[in-house]
């Protein structure tokens, strides 16, 4: 028990970020098997290309605004919009200026931690 309430707790001086793409990072904040969350910072311009997986995912955003095409569908959301992917479903975004996104996936994205 006391292993699993250690790794209850995401600390912002722990936080790693990863560049994916230029002006694209992504932190893991929280994970377990069956869940995870992730933040994703965009710069202006920037591009979270078009791709799909396994996962669900529900997204929240946090800061800024973003074009976001699901399924072929483009909705511009800012912050406070949210969204949802269900599997396998073809999904990006475009950054229409600096902004936040924070993900979760269901089950863990278990590439995100290697």
């Amino acid at each position: 028990m006391a292993t699993e309430i250690g790794k209850a707790f995401g600390l912002a001086d722990d936080t790693v970020w990863t560049e994916v793409a230029p002006g694209n990072r992504r932190a893991v904040l929280a994970q377990r098997p069956e869940l995870m969350l992730v933040a994703f910072s965009f710069d202006k311009g920037a591009v979270g290309a078009l791709h799909s997986h396994p996962h669900t995912q529900v997204s929240y955003v946090a800061e800024g605004s973003f074009d976001v095409t699901i399924a072929g569908v483009t909705t511009r959301l800012t912050a406070g919009g949210s969204y949802i992917v269900a599997p396998n479903l073809v999904h990006g975004v475009v950054a229409l200026e600096e902004g936040l996104l924070i993900d979760t996936f269901t089950p863990r994205r278990d590439e995100f931690l290697a």
